[in-house]
């Protein structure tokens, strides 16, 4: 891995993007170019870096732009790791209750038992399970 390698603005952006776990498509429709501008970008990323995943894009990214030595101990990365995940987990929780909506009903009808046209589970009384005790 080249830590010192450069990379132009374009590609500075795309390898931003995939770092932070961005799909392909993703990138392309954010930056409104296409999908296979984003893997030939990527490509010469990679091979700028001397380097063959996204994993190892990621670990680039990060030791360059947020000051994160590669020669720490294993250790000292752990500690660095649960660190950073404090740090970021909080703000998954706090954005996970924005965006959630509720799934809808399913369409599919299923086969109930009926009588007289109602539901046999519409006709139970509860009530009459829960006798008290005398």
């Amino acid at each position: 891995m080249r830590l010192k390698a450069e990379l132009s603005p374009r590609e500075g952006e795309i390898a931003e993007l995939l770092a932070w776990g961005a799909s392909k498509k993703e990138v392309a429709d954010r930056l409104f170019i296409s999908a296979r501008t984003v893997e030939n970008t990527a490509r010469n990323i990679y091979q700028k870096l001397g380097i063959q995943k996204a994993t190892e894009l990621c670990i680039w990214w990060f030791c360059t732009k947020c000051g994160v030595p590669v020669s720490k101990d294993p250790l000292k990365r752990a500690f660095i790791a649960v660190i950073m995940l404090f740090a970021f987990l909080p703000r998954e929780f706090m954005t996970f209750n924005d965006n959630y909506t509720p799934r809808t009903a399913r369409t599919a009808r299923t086969n109930r038992p009926t009588r007289n046209g109602r539901r046999i589970d519409e006709e139970t009384d509860f009530n009459d399970f829960f006798t008290p005790i005398a």
